[in-house]
């Protein structure tokens, strides 16, 4: 049996660049067996046989002179986003699995107002997720996280002596077998919060490989970003198809 580093088996498999493929493997799009290829250089069978997801493609919410609000696919960085669009200036992150709304300043005046309305936790984000456990009552999570970086990588955690104040919000939407569906509302906007304050409590979300609960069939963090409200504006991204399939099973 002959092995040779996952990326380039994979490069052979589908006639791309080892490149490509490399960077396929690292924004954890590619499986085996259902399940996700993490290391790149990781050796491996070369008759290994690989499935590679597709990623959406952005598209504009809606623009004017001011404001950009983008629909963020998963597995697109927040970085990655922003270079599509080098006129905008990026006003809020999402992780590199989680979809939905992001919004840009189209100038700096309007950036300064935005960004003062974050600041004062005046904007309104709404987010769906699935979580295991049963939600059937809403529930308020109001617990300090710490955020350190390691080598360039973010960890959060709820820490109440050296954590910075956060609020999340849970609303029951659907609920299957022990899968539920929730609206989640934040004040605050802490890296990971969401993730984090619902691991907390019990209710990780599905797809999470570092807070949540890993799933065989589900490549990607389960969360969206459904909604915002800034100003008099209002965005809206549709539910990606997979935020659908536990309400047909």
């Amino acid at each position: 049996m002959a092995y040779d580093k996952a990326y380039k088996v994979l490069a052979k498999q589908e006639k791309i660049s080892n490149s490509k493929a490399k960077e396929l493997i690292d924004k954890g799009l590619v499986k085996v067996a259902g399940k996700k290829v993490l290391i790149a250089r990781g050796e491996i069978d070369v008759d290994t046989k690989f499935t590679v997801k597709d990623v959406a493609t952005i598209k504009v919410i809606f623009q004017d002179e001011n404001i950009l609000a983008i629909n963020k696919p998963a597995f697109m960085t927040s970085d990655e986003i922003a270079k599509k669009y080098p006129k905008a200036i990026m006003l809020n992150r999402l992780d590199k699995e989680t979809s939905g709304v992001m919004l840009f300043a189209k100038n700096e005046e309007f950036q300064k107002k935005a960004i003062a309305e974050f600041k004062a936790n005046r904007v309104y984000k709404e987010y769906v997720a699935i979580v295991d456990g049963k939600v059937i009552e809403e529930i308020e999570i109001d617990k300090p996280i710490l955020t350190t970086k390691d080598r360039g990588m973010a960890r959060s955690k709820v820490d109440v002596k050296r954590g910075k104040p956060a609020r999340t919000v849970i609303y029951p939407m659907f609920v299957e077998g022990n899968k539920s569906k929730v609206k989640v509302v934040i004040d605050t906007g802490r890296t990971h919060q969401i993730r984090v304050h619902l691991n907390h409590i019990g209710l990780p979300i599905i797809g999470d490989t570092i807070y949540g609960k890993p799933a065989s069939n589900i490549n990607r963090v389960l969360l969206h970003s459904k909604k915002t409200k800034i100003f008099d504006y209002e965005f809206e991204a549709p539910e990606p198809r997979e935020f659908k399939v536990y309400e047909f099973n």
